[in-house]
């Protein structure tokens, strides 16, 4: 039996990431907190400072600092108790962080001065970005993976958004509960119908089979073997032409290898990606290290079917609208001539709305408000402390 929330909470929730950042874990976080106000709840949001962000009400803006290599991304800089004590933060009912490093420190000492619970919600397999630091790969990997897991049992309730990643918390050695919390999506945003000038705007001819590319443009995406499958796709389907929506480091040098069917458009304002996805008559994704992406479900939500290569992600969401490849160029180019080739494909269309419904915003939001319901009547009078981590700051 579910646990409905008794009453209206305050809910903290500490990011690294927040609109207008582009990313997934940004856009989750963003749609689980309008959920949750829409249930009647105060949700504040703690997230770095963001040059391009326009003042919210409830979300805070902590100190960040803007990584060269990474533009969209600021990295959340350690804020000392004497700040944190200016921060709203006296009236929390329980503090979820998204993240198990600085705004993980952040979230656990907040929880523990304020005696409320500690969520924490596992969104990536962190060990597949550790070429990202200017360490050792082998020894960062393997520092990565006990620091999560040791994070991970500070927390009162964690959380993965797919099977992919409670089976990477459990290789990192942590063997606590991990509840299931899948991300969410705004299937009203991605209503409507295909926008023939959008494929004008790119010169996509408008009876030109069209594949959709949404995400960021780095090696952990498998870009490479992506372009590849779709070269080798357009030697049975000549007309085929392929947008790429993101932008990354990789981009540069993949442009200059790529065909001329192949069009970059760069990244777009994530309001802006439910018109490519409805256009596309498919979503295409070569990435093995997802976790439950949210391109994935706005895809789906649109009504446009996706292929990806074989992963825990894809096999997870394998279903009506979404058929898992295998791992190499052949396969996935494979299975994209198969898709385009499938009957009835307004019948697959509507199916694959239908298998994302469980995702919709609302619900999702509901499901968040029971786990923080019954996370406060577990242990209403003490945040539980199992080890020390170091001080916030």
């Amino acid at each position: 039996m579910s646990t409905v929330a008794p009453k209206a909470l305050a809910i903290g929730i500490v990011t690294a990431t927040y609109t207008p950042s582009r990313n997934g874990v940004a856009t989750s976080t963003a749609l689980f907190a309008r959920g949750l106000r829409a249930l009647g709840h105060t949700v504040r949001v703690f997230a770095p400072a963001h040059r391009a962000a326009a003042p919210e009400p409830d979300v805070v803006r902590l100190p960040g600092l803007r990584a060269a290599a990474v533009p969209d991304y600021p990295v959340l800089l350690p804020v000392g108790p004497l700040a944190s004590r200016r921060l709203p933060l006296d009236d929390l009912d329980v503090v979820h962080t998204m993240h198990p490093f600085v705004a993980g420190y952040l979230a656990d000492a907040w929880a523990r001065r304020l005696q409320v619970p500690l969520v924490f919600t596992a969104h990536t397999q962190y060990h597949a970005y550790v070429h990202y630091a200017p360490t050792p790969a082998g020894v960062t990997g393997w520092a990565t993976k006990r620091h999560v897991a040791a994070f991970a049992r500070t927390a009162d309730v964690v959380l993965a958004p797919g099977r992919a990643l409670v089976d990477a918390l459990r290789d990192y050695g942590y063997a606590g509960p991990v509840e299931a919390m899948p991300n969410p999506v705004d299937l009203a945003a991605h209503a409507g119908a295909p926008d023939p000038a959008l494929r004008a705007r790119h010169g996509v001819p408008a009876d030109a089979p069209l594949l959709l590319y949404v995400g960021r443009m780095a090696s952990e995406k498998g870009l490479p073997l992506l372009l590849e499958a779709v070269a080798r796709a357009q030697r049975s389907e000549p007309r085929l032409h392929l947008l790429m929506v993101g932008d990354g480091p990789d981009r540069t040098a993949l442009a200059a290898g790529a065909g001329p069917q192949v069009r970059w458009v760069g990244a777009v304002d994530h309001r802006e990606v439910a018109a490519y996805v409805r256009t596309a008559d498919l979503f295409v994704s070569a990435s093995a290290t997802e976790v439950q992406p949210m391109t994935f479900l706005e895809a789906l939500a649109g009504g446009t079917p996706v292929v990806a290569i074989d992963s825990a992600a894809a096999r997870e969401l394998a279903g009506p609208g979404l058929t898992v490849g295998g791992r190499d160029a052949d396969a996935l180019a494979h299975a994209v001539l198969a898709a385009l080739a499938a009957p009835d494909r307004a019948a697959r269309r509507a199916a694959a709305r239908e298998a994302v419904r469980p995702f919709d915003v609302a619900v999702r939001a509901a499901a968040l408000a029971e786990v923080y319901a019954r996370a406060i009547g577990a242990r209403p009078d003490a945040h539980p402390v199992s080890r020390p981590l170091r001080p916030a700051a």
